[in-house]
């Protein structure tokens, strides 16, 4: 504040205390109370000086002091030999310091009120400037905690990330459990799935559930054109959070600050990923801060963020099976009028997240109301189905034939991943992928068991089929790649320096194995379709039990 304002305020503070001191003092009475008897002494010892009659009392001032006595107990014969002053209570100089008092407060409230208004109108104009002057910078906000009314209970078919999630959820509300046990929790969580599954409810439901308060931050948030901007604003978010710990911190789509350091300059990127990585190593397992982060792209985040000590936990958010579509589908009926079978919805949205059976749904009551009927009913969600389905890129929705073929593709991956010992969990039928991408090393006979796993779908639907789907793509495109670097950077061909036939040669060889090995196990391969078409999921615990039976 400048010195001058302060000299200012000092002034108007000082002026309105002498004042007030003044018409305390002129209006306080300080006279003493005395009886009729000491009255007459005073009056009869000649010692009275002066006399003053008011309304309620009489003054009478002596040489020792200033006395009062009430009016009603006296008589105007006593004071014959007095000049008696009548005062009416009216002293002009109480008024006009009452009126300096008014003044000076009026004067103060209208300049304050005027200084607000003005400043209002610059900031106003400011922002109109720099509106236009920088369209892209962040308005410089504080970060504050959001309330979250998304329970567990409202998200439907997520029972396998909820036991995941309970953990988490018992170190925010009882840390002293395990802070005494010499045991930490992890500082971050990722959550990992296509778009639409419901990631932010998921951390949403984390919070409400742990009671503790949610910063929700999505990761193109921090990145800023102007340099420092991004750093600054990470910085604000883990100071906010600690303050107030226990707390979860959210970032959404965190690889759009996340992505790997690949040598192309982008300060203003790392320094903002830099700042990111800093503050996870900044703060303790025990200081109740839990930093979880959702993607659809783990492909493409830094390892620095992925080590342990920052995000050390994964979680796999997947498409809902059949069961869990059911689930979610319920929740989202609940309050809509219906009539019809659950069950058949759920079948015929394979494929569908949250998002896009939440879409259906809304879109069948739409159709109902517009035809004025009284429940929603199976043919209005197969007249709105086509709607979602071109309306949501990106996800695929297959009919029936479509659904055999896919079917067929993922058993044939899912048997010889098991036959191999290739590590997975748990296969579902809208899986793009059996398992993450990895780096570590691996010998030769595991580099071709992966290829093989990559063209296994090919070869159980050409073995059933005759032929294949597009699909396939992917998982084709994996494979030439592995078999290149096999070949050309791995040295694992024929030769250390192999020639342009050797990887052609070596995909050739790996298909025809794992033709062969088919071939030999289509009982377990049909017993696998049966299963994902029912359940759309399976388990490599189950895949194992049907090779034990024949191998």
């Amino acid at each position: 504040m400048p010195e001058s304002k302060i000299n200012r305020i000092a002034i108007y503070v000082s002026a309105f205390i002498i004042i007030i001191l003044i018409l305390f003092a002129l209006l306080r009475d300080n006279a003493d109370a005395i009886t009729l008897n000491q009255a007459k002494e005073f009056l009869k010892s000649h010692s009275v000086q002066k006399v003053v009659a008011t309304k309620k009392y009489v003054y009478i001032k002596t040489k020792n002091g200033y006395y009062k006595i009430p009016s009603s107990q006296v008589s105007p014969n006593m004071f014959v030999d007095y000049k008696v002053e009548v005062d009416n209570e009216s002293n002009i100089l109480i008024y006009l310091l009452l009126l300096v008092l008014f003044l000076g407060l009026g004067s103060l409230v209208f300049r304050m009120w005027q200084k607000k208004s003005l400043n209002e109108i610059f900031s106003s104009n400011r922002l109109k400037s720099n509106s236009a002057a920088a369209p892209n910078s962040m308005v410089n906000t504080q970060i504050e905690a959001i309330k979250s009314d998304v329970s567990f209970d409202d998200i439907g078919g997520i029972s396998d990330v909820k036991v995941e999630l309970e953990e988490i959820i018992d170190f925010m509300k009882n840390p002293k459990r395990y802070k005494n046990f010499g045991a930490r929790m992890p500082k971050g969580v990722l959550l990992v799935g296509p778009p639409g599954v419901g990631k932010t409810m998921i951390a949403k439901a984390v919070a409400h559930e742990a009671g503790v308060p949610f910063y929700y931050q999505s990761g193109a948030s921090f990145v800023q054109i102007y340099v420092g901007m991004g750093a600054k604003r990470v910085h604000e978010l883990f100071a906010a959070a600690k303050k107030n710990a226990p707390s979860i911190i959210f970032i959404d789509e965190i690889d759009a600050v996340g992505k790997k350091r690949d040598g192309n300059r982008n300060d203003e990127r790392e320094a903002t990923l830099n700042q990111l990585l800093t503050e996870m190593d900044g703060f303790e397992g025990s200081s109740g801060v839990i930093v979880v982060a959702a993607t659809n792209k783990i492909d493409v985040l830094d390892s620095a963020l992925l080590r342990a000590g920052r995000f050390d936990r994964r979680i796999f958010v997947e498409l809902p099976t059949k069961r869990e579509r059911e689930a979610v589908l319920l929740k989202y009926l609940q309050n809509v009028p219906h009539d019809l079978d659950v069950k058949i919805v759920a079948n015929m949205t394979v494929g569908f997240n949250g998002a896009a059976l939440a879409a259906l749904v809304n879109e069948a009551a739409l159709l109902a109301l517009r035809q004025n009927d009284f429940h929603v009913t199976l043919e209005h969600f197969e007249q709105v189905k086509d709607k979602v389905i071109f309306g949501k890129k990106k996800l695929q929705m297959l009919n029936e034939r479509q659904k055999a073929f896919r079917a067929t593709y993922q058993a044939g991956k899912v048997v010889v991943a098991t036959y191999y010992d290739i590590a997975f969990e748990k296969l579902m039928l809208s899986n793009e992928k059996l398992t993450p991408a990895t780096d570590e090393p691996f010998i030769k006979q595991e580099l071709e068991s992966r290829v093989k796993m990559f063209l296994a779908g090919i070869a159980a639907c050409d073995i059933k089929y005759n032929e294949h789907a597009s699909s396939a793509k992917d998982d084709l495109d994996e494979a030439k790649e592995l078999v290149e670097k096999m070949c050309r950077e791995y040295g694992m061909g024929s030769s250390l320096l192999p020639d342009e036939k050797e990887q052609k040669l070596l995909l050739k060889r790996l298909y025809e194995e794992c033709n062969v090995l088919l071939e030999s196990l289509l009982g377990v391969l049909k017993k696998v379709e049966d299963v994902l078409l029912e359940r759309e999921s399976i388990t490599k615990t189950e895949v194992k039990e049907y090779l034990d039976e024949v191998l």
